[in-house]
């Protein structure tokens, strides 16, 4: 048996991302910030970027000294995007890590009702964020992004994978999320891996109005009887941008809890 030496990393311990760097978009609160908070943990620099700087100063003050970066806009805004890599740049010099957390639903009710400016806004912010991101992280060649071997996680929804009342536009948006993943994944290998996480219900400030005031009777639907913490996600995220994952790629990784395995919908 070969002795495992310092240097050497060992799958699936604390360290597992140790000297690596990455932005998490839509991380003041909720999913992104848990997710933003288990990389910092397992050994990674994180950038984080949310709309207003107030909560982002503030979900900064948890991490450890050094580990982390505050970038204020908005996710669809190109300007914005051009910050946040030159603030990496400056400070760290590169890029490992891209996590596409960042997602808005202004609406609330059936498709029929849809504004078209607010269903407009979704797309731009939800798709071609998204894919604006991707795009500008693999263009910006002082980070290196796909000659490190990049990986890239997107966020979706199993609202993309089953009709869910009264955000069905929000999971329309998902689902091309879900293929756009794909494509990337396909277009990107073999230098960057490109793959995405699609929760059920999770208790966060987003997606309060699905369960506030009727928790018990929501997840009651689903196999293991509660819904999910932004730390369930997180710990998943952390998986998938690990060199644990490194043949993986082009999937779909859903966190509901069983639900969608139960004939359940979001």
């Amino acid at each position: 048996m070969t002795e495992q030496t310092p240097e050497q990393h060992i799958p699936g311990t604390g360290a597992r991302l140790e000297g690596k760097t990455a932005i998490v978009t839509g991380a003041s609160r909720g999913i992104g910030l848990a997710i933003a908070r288990r990389l910092a943990a397992e050994g990674a620099r994180v950038c984080i970027t949310a709309r207003n700087i107030g909560p982002l100063k503030e979900a900064a003050a948890e991490f450890p000294e050094g580990s982390v970066l505050v970038v204020a806009g908005k996710s669809d805004d190109p300007d914005h995007r051009a910050e946040v890599l030159e603030t990496v740049t400056r400070a760290w010099g590169q890029l490992d890590i891209l996590v596409n957390n960042a997602g808005v639903n202004p609406v609330y009710g059936p498709l029929t009702e849809l504004d078209p400016a607010a269903g407009r806004r979704i797309l731009d912010v939800n798709l071609l964020g998204t894919l604006g991101w991707v795009q500008d992280v693999c263009a910006y060649a002082a980070l290196d992004f796909t000659g490190r071997g990049g990986a890239i996680l997107n966020l979706s929804s199993v609202s993309a994978q089953t009709p869910a009342h009264g955000i069905g536009f929000y999971g329309i948006s998902k689902a091309a999320v879900e293929q756009l993943t794909r494509t990337l994944a396909v277009e990107l290998a073999p230098s960057v891996r490109v793959n995405a996480l699609a929760p059920a219900v999770v208790k966060t400030q987003f997606a309060r109005a699905l369960y506030e005031g009727r928790e018990e009777k929501v997840s009651a639907s689903y196999p293991l009887k509660r819904l999910g913490t932004p730390e369930d996600i997180a710990g998943a995220a952390a998986f998938l941008v690990s060199e644990d994952a490194a043949w993986i790629t082009g999937q779909i990784l859903n966190l509901d809890g069983g639900l969608l395995a139960a004939g359940g919908s979001a």
